[in-house]
């Protein structure tokens, strides 16, 4: 069967992720160790024992997602005893480098060595910046859009729409004050819920710019290939094998809002297309039939789901 793959982004990880893959494949376990010798630490460890404050952090979960899932892609691969070559890929967020290395845009190290500046990078501005992120349900974009304006211009502090996962679940970035400010007047307007969540600083806004400034950096130095499938990239909700574009959005990326369920919508509307989402969990699954319920998912979340995948 031919797939299109999509990623998980950070928020994915949990303490135990990847350790069935590794004790019944091989491959998997070679991944794994990959990762410890490219970091310099044991991964592996964190991922499968934890402690759950330190897998969370920004700077270690997302290797550790793209690791876990590039590991459940390669067990499902040499359970299947073939390579999966994918139709096109894509990738909620830190999802988006998993894409690109399961498209072989970079290599496994390459595509890990940059995920960890970007966690890096990332946890780096959201310590010199206090900021979150807002969940905000019952409110279209147009009218989130202007209330970011509101609260920003009421703040002189950054608020904006960081991202859209699927229908009625739009995600709000900013500086806490404006957050607050955001949050007050949105239910005013009449907002189902404006639900403060947990992470470290407001992803997929300006407030990262100083960590896409030494990311754009690390990118121009790092090859790119061609891709062997379209890539779907969040920034833009297209899909480019232009090596050129595909590193200027990665950039972009962590500024700009996460445009998921546009990408997904375009991708599910291909006739016979059938979707894997590879560990960890299982909450892209859970989004596309949001998106579109007609669309085929698969959720790889564990090593007994290969299984059932596969017959």
């Amino acid at each position: 069967m031919n797939y299109s793959l999509i990623f998980p982004g950070q928020g994915a990880q949990f303490v135990g992720m990847g350790r069935d893959f590794v004790e019944n494949s091989s491959a998997a376990k070679d991944v794994f160790s990959e990762a410890d010798e490219v970091l310099g630490y044991s991964l592996s460890s964190i991922c499968f024992d934890g402690p759950e404050d330190k897998l969370i952090s920004t700077n270690i979960a997302q290797p550790a997602i793209y690791t876990c899932s590039l590991a459940a892609l390669a067990a499902m691969e040499q359970q299947a005893q073939h390579t999966i070559t994918p139709v096109q890929t894509a990738g909620l967020s830190l999802g988006e480098y998993t894409a690109m290395c399961a498209a072989k845009v970079f290599s496994f190290a390459e595509g890990l060595r940059l995920v960890q500046l970007r966690g890096q990078a990332m946890q780096s501005a959201s310590a010199a910046k206090p900021s979150s992120m807002t969940s905000v349900m019952g409110l279209d974009r147009e009218q989130l859009d202007d209330l970011c304006a509101q609260a920003s211009a009421a703040t002189n502090m950054v608020c904006q729409v960081a991202n859209l996962n699927s229908p009625g679940q739009i995600v709000v970035s900013g500086e806490i004050d404006a957050l607050e400010k955001l949050e007050e007047i949105a239910t005013e307007a009449g907002a189902r819920r404006a639900l403060r969540l947990s992470v470290a600083g407001a992803f997929h806004s300006e407030v990262m710019r100083p960590a896409a400034d030494k990311l754009g950096a690390a990118l121009a130095e790092t090859n790119f290939n061609t891709p062997q499938c379209p890539v779907w990239q969040n920034a833009t909700a297209k899909s480019s094998v232009d090596i050129d574009v595909l590193r200027e959005n990665l950039q972009q990326q962590l500024c700009a809002p996460v445009l998921w369920q546009d990408s997904f919508a375009a991708m599910s509307a291909a006739p016979d297309s059938h979707f894997l989402e590879p560990a960890p969990g299982k909450v892209l699954t859970a989004m596309a039939r949001k998106i579109n319920r007609d669309a085929s998912v698969s959720a790889l979340h564990s090593f007994e789901s290969i299984t059932e995948i596969l017959t």
